[in-house]
């Protein structure tokens, strides 16, 4: 779980896979709602940053995959995919506790 940096990414559907397989994590804001896809435990999955568990943790609101394919293709939002929410939705870098980001 990290924090959401102020700057948005200017990424299409493509570089969004690109990033990810890179940075494993990204936030998403969709209709003024955030979001984050990340890879936690061998998982892919998006969680809402909405809802926090008992923990504190942001709570899980697709399905566990796999793979990163997998997890870009399935229905989780009202229907609609992450490749389905790409040109509405907004990414930001999550800033990793203890990251200090060069200057």
């Amino acid at each position: 779980m990290g924090m959401k940096a102020d700057d948005a990414l200017a990424v299409n559907f493509e570089e969004l896979l690109s990033y990810l397989r890179s940075k494993t994590r990204v936030f998403m804001t969709v209709d003024g709602h955030d979001y984050y896809v990340t890879h936690t435990d061998g998982y892919w999955r998006v969680q809402d940053c909405e809802e926090l568990n008992e923990s504190g943790r942001f709570t899980d609101c697709s399905e566990l995959v796999t793979t990163l394919s997998e997890l870009a293709e399935l229905p989780w939002l009202n229907g609609k995919s992450i490749h389905d929410l790409v040109p509405d939705a907004v990414f930001y870098e999550s800033i990793q506790e203890g990251w200090v980001r060069p200057e």
